[in-house]
């Protein structure tokens, strides 16, 4: 049986899930589901959910604030006071699973901060490195933010999947931090970051031009966030 067979998706509840742009536009499309639909902007000032993984971005609205792009959370129907990711679709507690279960509304396209867990990609990039997950994810005494019932054990993981998974996301999450550079140098309201990513991820496809190589290709070739043809929120 899997870790995650029978869980309770403990870490569903306790954590805010730091998504790239890619993230946001493969379940958009997949699912028909526009930005506000799912997508928050998590304040984090220690940086505890970037953890220097996740870029940070400011907004002209909140200048003072760093923030990461986030998975929204909604109430928990099942336990009242706590909450869980939206997509997680909860099955009542019985005697069997006095915690109930959960299930991932979204599994086929969901984030990579997700694919990815409980492993990181070794500093070759060739491996995929299970770490330890804590016994609890949040400090609150409540059972519901317990995590795995047990330890990760290499055969718990796909050898092939995960590895491209992890290089995937590196990938990914590393030009979304170059988006939050362009971004964060001329902040702009909340309300317009949607128009922001549609027009920086739609210009990542281009035919191949003679006079420069790929190499020499950068990764993003919108420079500046005023030179973008944005349009104001509704």
């Amino acid at each position: 049986m899997g870790v995650c067979d029978s869980c309770h998706a403990g870490c569903c509840r306790s954590f805010a899930v730091p998504i790239s742009g890619a993230d946001i536009l493969r379940l958009q499309n997949e699912r028909n589901l526009s930005f506000w639909d799912f997508i928050c902007r998590w304040a984090d000032p220690e940086g505890d959910i970037a953890r220097n993984h996740a870029p940070q971005f400011r907004f002209s609205d909140e200048p003072q604030t760093p923030f990461v792009i986030c998975l929204n959370h909604a109430e928990s129907e099942s336990f009242p006071g706590t909450t869980k990711c939206q997509f997680l679709m909860e099955c009542l507690p019985d005697e069997e699973h006095p915690l109930g279960q959960g299930r991932c509304m979204v599994h086929d396209v969901r984030p990579s901060t997700c694919r990815a867990f409980p492993t990181k990609l070794s500093d070759g990039g060739d491996l995929a490195i299970i770490y330890d997950v804590p016994e609890r994810g949040r400090a609150e005494d409540n059972p519901i933010y317990s995590l795995c019932p047990r330890q990760w054990t290499v055969d718990d993981v796909d050898p092939i999947g995960t590895v491209q998974d992890l290089v995937v996301a590196k990938y990914e999450m590393t030009f979304f931090s170059q988006l939050a550079d362009i971004w964060n140098a001329n902040p702009r309201p909340w309300t317009l970051f949607p128009e922001f990513l549609k027009v920086v991820y739609g210009s990542r496809i281009s035919r191949e031009e003679k006079t420069e190589t790929v190499a020499e290709r950068p990764i993003l070739r919108i420079h500046n966030p005023e030179q973008m043809p944005l349009k104001k929120a509704a």
